[in-house]
C-alpha cells in the first residue's frame, strides 16, 4: 500500500474569503476535513442532465471501487441511457447497471422494485413518486422513501452482489417485482420459495450471441405468492423464457416490517452467480454497509486534502469517487479461488483478469495517470 498523497489547497487560491488578507491561517479560517472522506461524497453530483443539456450525465452509482456491478435508482424508461435524472419525480426500480455513459448505454441490466399492490408490476404502474429530501445517496449506501407504496428502500453493495432492505407498511399486498427486461430474458421461482433466478440478455450491441447476465435474488423469508409475466401478460407456472420476463412475489407485512433481499449476478453461469452471492456471507445489512464504507474510505483516503472549505472537500471527493468507479472489474472468482472471466470478444470463459468500461474520451490524459500514481495495482 502506498502512503496517502497529501495535497495542500492553498488558502489564497481555494479558500476564497479565508485568505491571508484577514491575518488568519487556512487551518483556523477554513473547515477541516473529517476522518471519513466517504461522507463528503454525493453520488447525485452531475445527475441534473438530459439529452438536450448535460451537467455531467452521471447516475448515482451504489458500488465498490472498480466493482463488477453497480446499482442505481432508475427514473428513466427501460432502455434509456439516462437511467437517473435529478429532475425526475418517480422511481421505477433499483437497477443493476454496467453503464459507463448514456451515449454508450447499458448492458446486462435488470431491476428490483418493492411495491404495494398486486397490479403494480410493469414499469409504468409500479413507479413511485419520491422526494430528494428522502434520499441519502452515498457510494456505499442509497435509501429513498417510495411515497406511492409507503415503502423505504435501502441498498448496500459488494463487488458482485448487494443487499437490500425494504421497510413495508401494513398490507396483504406487499411485494417485490424482479424485472429481467426485454429483448430476451428468463425468470424462475425456485422450489424453496425464497429464491428467484434468471438472466437478462439486454445490451447495446457488440456482444457475442451467447451473452447473458445470470442473476440470483434471495429473500430472508418464504414467498407467499407469485405471478410471472411476459411483459404485461401473466403466464402460468414457475418459470418463463420469453421476450420480457418478470415476476411479482408477494408477502403479507405488518407496519414497519422489513424484508431483506440478497442479489448477485454473473456473466459466466447461474452457478457462478450463486458463488458471487457468497460475497455477502452471513453479514446483515448494517455490516455490509459498514464494510462498503470502510472500503471507500480506504480508496478515497489515499489522497488527503487540507485547507479547503467543506464545499471544496465535497467537490473533490465526489470527483475522486467518479474517478475510481472505472475501469470495471469484469472478472469473477470461482469456488476454488480461480480468477476467470467471460470474454466479450469470443463468448468463451477464459482464465485471468479483465477490466472494462472506460467509456470516456481521452482517459489516457488524466484517469490513467491518476491510477498509475495513486492506485498502481489497478
Amino acid at each position: 500500500m502506498i502512503k496517502p498523497v497529501s495535497l495542500l489547497l492553498l488558502a489564497a487560491v481555494l479558500c476564497g474569503s479565508c485568505g491571508s488578507r484577514t491575518g488568519r491561517t487556512a487551518a483556523t479560517s477554513c473547515d477541516e476535513p473529517s476522518a471519513r472522506p466517504s461522507e463528503y461524497v454525493s453520488t447525485l453530483v452531475g445527475t441534473h442532465s438530459d439529452f438536450t443539456l448535460s451537467t455531467g450525465n452521471t447516475y448515482p452509482a451504489v458500488a465498490l471501487p472498480w466493482g463488477m456491478n453497480f446499482w442505481t435508482p432508475q427514473t428513466g424508461e427501460m432502455g434509456s441511457g439516462w437511467a437517473y435524472t435529478y429532475g425526475a419525480h418517480t422511481i421505477r426500480g433499483l437497477k443493476q447497471t454496467h453503464q459507463p455513459s448514456p451515449w454508450i448505454n447499458d448492458y446486462g441490466q435488470f431491476s428490483i422494485m418493492p411495491v404495494r399492490g398486486r397490479d403494480k408490476v410493469d414499469e409504468e404502474s409500479r413507479q413511485s413518486w419520491f422526494s430528494h429530501q428522502s434520499e441519502k445517496a452515498r457510494p456505499y449506501y442509497y435509501s429513498v422513501y417510495l411515497a406511492d407504496h409507503d415503502i423505504k428502500a435501502e441498498i448496500a453493495p459488494t463487488e458482485r452482489a448487494a443487499i437490500m432492505r425494504f421497510t413495508f407498511p401494513e398490507s396483504d399486498e406487499s411485494g417485490v417485482v424482479i424485472d429481467a427486461f426485454d429483448r430476451g430474458s428468463y425468470i424462475r421461482v425456485m422450489h424453496d420459495k425464497r429464491t428467484v433466478v434468471g438472466y437478462t440478455t439486454r445490451n447495446s450491441g457488440g456482444v457475442p450471441d451467447n451473452f447473458k447476465n445470470w442473476f440470483i435474488v434471495r429473500f430472508d423469508r418464504k414467498i407467499r405468492d407469485f405471478q410471472i409475466y411476459d411483459g404485461t401478460k401473466p403466464v402460468e407456472g414457475e418459470q418463463l423464457v420469453g421476450e420480457h420476463a418478470l415476476v411479482r412475489v408477494g408477502f403479507e407485512t405488518r407496519r414497519g416490517e422489513q424484508v431483506t433481499v440478497r442479489a448477485a449476478s454473473s456473466f459466466i453461469s447461474q452457478m457462478q452467480a450463486v458463488q458471487n452471492l457468497e460475497e455477502l456471507g452471513k453479514d446483515d445489512f448494517e455490516t455490509v454497509k459498514a464494510k462498503a464504507q470502510a472500503h471507500w474510505d480506504e480508496v478515497l483516503g489515499r489522497i488527503e486534502v487540507e485547507g479547503g472549505t467543506t464545499d471544496q472537500y465535497r467537490t473533490f471527493y465526489s470527483c475522486l469517487y467518479r474517478s475510481t468507479l472505472f475501469p470495471r472489474k469484469f472478472y469473477e472468482i470461482d469456488k476454488n479461488g480461480n480468477i476467470l472471466h467471460y470474454s466479450p470478444y469470443n463468448g468463451e470463459v477464459l482464465p485471468g483478469y479483465m477490466y472494462t468500461d472506460t467509456g470516456f474520451w481521452d482517459t489516457f490524459r488524466s484517469l490513467f495517470p491518476l491510477l498509475n500514481l495513486v492506485y498502481p495495482s489497478v
